[in-house]
This record gives structure tokens, C-alpha cells and sequence, in this order.
């Protein structure tokens, strides 16, 4: 019995001494595991950090409160408790036992993922979930909301579709027409002997739009258009006539190749006729306007004028009554046209072509003609004018004048009356000037011209 107990005793202390040893070998692999767990947990954040997955490539996972294992793929929560199981490796996630932890994982704006999400798992299924999303995809594609309908319709009123405006444009891009196409069928209009007079006068009146541009005016030449407007004054219609002379200014006015075209082809003399016949006030301001763009920056024409009488036939018109208005015109065109010699022979230029010009000028005697012609006196007449622009342009003309018409202007009683009633109405003008702070105003210049006149008349 004694052996029997002392066998007994030896089996235990054996068994209780492999007991120990295992114990102390658990407890030493267990905390050699935490440490590792260390490095793993950091090793596995770090990664699960740089992986940027698709949230729509992702299995949700539903957590409770009871651990869960997290199956790789699946997306988790912010704020859930996660645990790794060393003997196998798994991760184990559930819900927070506190009821605040619980309510940061129901926030969207705390949960980076997934946003808000329901935790309880009974509510959906993931078949549940993922027809009902197939569903709201092809709700959304294929039926719209009342407001989006109402708002369609309203843009569909305001705004017309993209195929009805691009036909709209391909109809322009047909429609565009040139300059050259435009005159084209204006003068075929005015052509036309089937055209009614106002068809004619409104292709004139558009006709005279385009030829202001010196290439336009050129293409008049080249589509015939002259030689109609050079027919159109010798119309019986004082519409025509007015008209034509309208086109032919514009076209005239420097542009040289059309000036030649036109004296060659007669315009000069018969806008003289329309000058000295009787016209309307309105047909004989367009041929004046014609003559002076036939005349200016062309000696050839200003020579041709004073051997047709031109002179005379402006000199006849301010003396008529009811022409008071084309007086002042007449004295700007011989102003002009004075001064457009006086310019070309004081230039100091040896080239070919300004020696060439400033011979074409020597050749036309107007100044002479002018004089001869008692034009000094009916300019100086027009100084009793209220108009104080008008009496500007005078004073101009009589200053160039003045060298040639000084005999003529001393023995003029009437001119010396007048110029001591402008100086006496100019010195209060400008007195009034300087005292607003004007120093060199308007005034003071006129006032200035007319004593430079009348000193050069003691």
C-alpha cells in the first residue's frame, strides 16, 4: 500500500512538472506574439491605408454586437472594434457598446467609406439591397421628376434645338453675300426697264452705301454702274438726277481712277447744266456735292471747270434767291480749293511725282479768275451772316483773298462797317470766355482773324 502511494505521488509530480513547462512555453509564445502583432497591426494599417479601393468594388459589412470575421474585400465602418485572432489570423469586428460610438458610425460625415449605413442586419439582405439598387438606377434613367420634366419643357421653349440652328445657318452661309455680288444686282436693278422709279431711287440710295469704299467704287466702274449714273443726270425725273449725283459724290471723292473715268465720260459738263438750269434746291445741293468731289485733289478737273464757266455758274447760284443754303458750300469749295494750291507749292520736294503735281496746279488760274470775276465782294457780303461757323469760313477765305483783293477791300465801305461791328461783338464773346477760364477760346480766335484783316486794310 505504502509503494502503491509512492508511485502515485511520483506520476503526479511528473505530470504536475510537464503541466509547468507547457504553461511557461504558452505564456512565452503569447507574449512574443503581442510583439509581433505590433508590427503586423502597423504593417497592415499602413497598407490598408495606400490601398485606394472603389467603394462600388467593395462587400459591405454589416457589423453587431457580437464579434464578426471580416472576410478579405469587405469594406468596414469607421468606429467599429476590431480584433485580430493570433491563432488563425482572422479579423473580428462588431459594434461599440457605447451608444455614442455608435451614433459617429451612423454619420455619414464620419464614416470616409460608406457614410451612413443600417446595422441592423435583418433589415436587407445583400441580393435585397443590390436589386433595389438596379431599380433606382433605371428609375432614374429612364423616368424623370415633374420638375425636371417642367423645367425641359421650359427650355425647349426659350431655346431652339441645335439641328434647327444649324439649319438656319447653312440657309445664311447661302444667303452671304459680297460687296461685289450686292452692286452687281443693284445695278441691274437700276438697268432694269422693268424697274418702277422707286425701285430705282431705293438701288440708288443702297448703291451709294457700298461706293464710298475706294475698291467698291472701282467695281462701279467695272460692272457699268457709271455709265448709269452719268444717264441718270440727264433724267427727266428730278428724283434720278438727285440720286445720281448722290452715288457719283461718294464715288468720286478720292478715289482718282473714278474721277478720270468720270470726266472722260462727261460728267462735268452736265453737273454744270444741272447748276445753272432750273432744278430743285434738293437736285442742285447733290451736284454741288458732286462737283466738289470731282473737283478737289484734281487739277485737271479745276482747269476744265474754269474753261466750261464753272466759275460763273457758282457765282450765278449766290446771287439766287431760295439758294442760300448751297452760298455757304460754294465759299468752303473755293476756300478749299485755294488753299489746296497754296499747300502743293510749298512743299519743299524734289521727287518726280510733286514736281509733276505742283505743274498740274500752276495751270489752273483760279485765284485770277476769282478776282476778276468780282468773287471778293460777294464773299465778304456773306460776313453779315448770324451763323458764327459761317462767318469762320469767310473770314478764312478773305484772309487767303486778301493779297489779291486788298485794293477792292479798302474802297469797300460796307466791309469796314461790318468788321468794327464783328470786333466790337467778338471782344465781348471772348471777354466772357476768359472770364469761364477760357484763355484761347473760340471766340478769341475769330476776334484774332478780324483784327489781322483790318490791320491789313490801314
Amino acid at each position: 500500500m505504502a509503494k502503491l502511494n509512492l508511485m502515485v505521488l511520483l506520476l503526479f509530480a511528473m505530470n504536475f512538472s510537464s503541466c509547468l513547462n507547457n504553461r511557461v512555453a504558452e505564456f512565452a509564445l503569447t507574449k512574443k506574439e503581442e510583439g509581433d502583432l505590433n508590427e503586423q497591426s502597423k504593417k497592415e494599417l499602413v497598407e490598408e491605408e495606400e490601398e485606394e479601393l472603389d467603394a462600388d468594388d467593395l462587400e459591405v459589412f454589416y457589423p453587431t454586437n457580437q464579434w464578426q470575421t471580416i472576410r478579405p474585400g469587405q469594406a468596414i465602418p469607421a468606429g467599429l472594434h476590431v480584433q485580430l485572432n493570433l491563432q488563425t489570423g482572422e479579423k473580428l469586428a462588431k459594434l461599440p457598446d457605447d451608444d455614442d460610438e455608435r451614433k459617429d458610425i451612423k454619420d455619414p460625415k464620419k464614416s470616409r467609406r460608406l457614410g451612413h449605413i443600417d446595422v441592423d442586419p435583418s433589415s436587407f439582405t445583400t441580393q435585397e439591397l443590390k436589386k433595389a439598387l438596379a431599380k433606382m438606377k433605371k428609375s432614374l434613367n429612364t423616368d424623370d421628376t415633374l420638375e425636371e420634366k417642367a423645367h425641359k419643357e421650359d427650355v425647349k421653349r426659350k431655346f431652339r434645338p441645335i439641328e434647327k440652328l444649324k439649319e438656319e445657318f447653312r440657309e445664311l452661309n447661302l444667303q452671304l453675300e459680297t460687296d461685289f455680288e450686292i452692286m452687281f444686282k443693284l445695278i441691274n436693278k437700276l438697268n432694269s426697264s422693268a424697274s418702277t422709279l422707286e425701285e430705282k431711287i431705293t438701288a440708288l440710295y443702297d448703291l451709294e452705301y457700298y461706293v464710298h469704299q475706294v475698291d467698291n467704287a472701282r467695281d462701279l466702274l467695272s460692272l457699268g454702274g457709271l455709265q448709269l449714273l452719268i444717264n441718270g443726270l440727264n433724267s427727266t425725273e428730278p428724283l434720278m438726277k438727285e440720286y445720281a449725283s448722290f452715288v457719283l459724290g461718294a464715288a468720286l471723292s478720292s478715289n482718282p481712277r473714278v474721277q478720270v473715268a468720270a470726266i472722260e465720260g462727261g460728267v462735268l459738263q452736265k453737273l454744270l447744266v444741272i447748276l445753272a438750269t432750273d432744278q430743285a434746291q434738293t437736285v442742285k445741293k447733290k451736284a454741288l456735292f458732286a462737283l466738289s468731289s470731282m473737283l478737289r485733289h484734281f487739277p485737271y478737273a479745276q482747269q476744265q471747270f474754269l474753261k466750261l464757266g464753272g466759275l460763273q455758274v457758282l457765282k450765278n447760284l449766290c446771287t439766287e434767291k431760295g439758294m442760300e443754303l448751297l452760298h455757304i458750300r460754294i465759299v468752303t469749295l473755293l476756300y478749299d480749293l485755294m488753299v489746296e494750291k497754296l499747300l502743293v507749292k510749298d512743299l519743299h520736294n524734289d521727287s518726280t511725282q510733286i514736281h509733276e503735281r505742283a505743274q498740274q496746279y500752276s495751270q489752273v488760274n483760279l485765284v485770277p479768275a476769282i478776282v476778276e470775276q468780282g468773287w471778293c465782294k460777294i464773299i465778304s457780303n456773306f460776313l453779315k451772316t448770324p451763323e458764327h461757323d459761317i462767318r469762320e469760313k469767310v473770314l478764312k477765305t478773305v484772309h487767303v483773298l486778301l493779297a489779291f483783293c486788298k485794293d477792292s477791300y479798302k474802297e469797300d465801305q460796307n466791309l469796314s462797317h461790318t468788321l468794327s461791328l464783328l470786333r466790337q461783338e467778338y471782344e465781348l464773346l471772348a471777354a466772357e470766355e476768359q472770364k469761364e477760364g477760357d484763355e484761347d477760346g473760340y471766340f478769341k480766335e475769330l476776334l484774332s482773324s478780324i483784327n489781322s484783316i483790318a490791320q491789313q486794310l490801314k
